[in-house]
């Protein structure tokens, strides 16, 4: 079942079937880089991580994290959707491909669909994203889909400042 459509791509919800490629995104060099460690080292623990993440957030938030496949294939690409952390006020957009399918425009056709998802389905009125200051692959993915930056965050007292992007939809 498809959340979201685009010309190339299905967004749809996770399951404990898609454990092996998250255990392979999870463990990536940038994953582990841009966005941090989940501690995910064995396909229980993805399976945990996409039953206690994603799969939770559907149920609380009614939106989480979503699988990215390729239409033609069926090929799991990445990760993309909304996030609702404690430590920001509105929900962030988010989203991870494994690196052979980095250059292709698929990060910003699903981010596309899924801010376009969040105002007409949802009715977000505002939508965020974080970001590493030096991922400039991400903040170029950002600016191209209308958010601005807005300023340096950090999510706790001892983690590093990151940039926040905001979007008014």
């Amino acid at each position: 079942m498809n959340v979201l459509e685009t010309e190339r791509l299905n967004l749809r919800p996770l399951d404990a079937g898609d454990a092996a490629f998250i255990l392979e995104l999870l463990n990536g060099e940038a994953f582990l880089h841009n966005i941090g460690d989940k501690g995910v080292r064995t396909v229980e623990d993805a399976v945990r991580y996409i039953l206690e993440g994603p799969v939770d957030s559907y149920t609380q938030h009614g939106f989480g994290l979503w699988l990215v496949e390729l239409k033609e294939a069926g090929t799991p690409a990445g990760i993309c959707g909304l996030v609702k952390r404690d430590t920001l006020p509105d929900a962030d957009i988010g989203y991870a491909f494994l690196p052979r399918f980095w250059s292709r425009g698929y990060a910003c056709e699903s981010a596309a669909a899924v801010l376009s998802y969040a105002s007409n389905a949802l009715g977000l009125r505002r939508v965020l994203a974080i970001t590493n200051p030096d991922n400039t692959g991400s903040i170029k993915v950002l600016e191209k889909i209308g958010l601005r930056f807005d300023r340096l965050v950090r999510l706790s007292d001892d983690a590093p400042e990151i940039m926040l992007f905001a979007s008014d939809l």
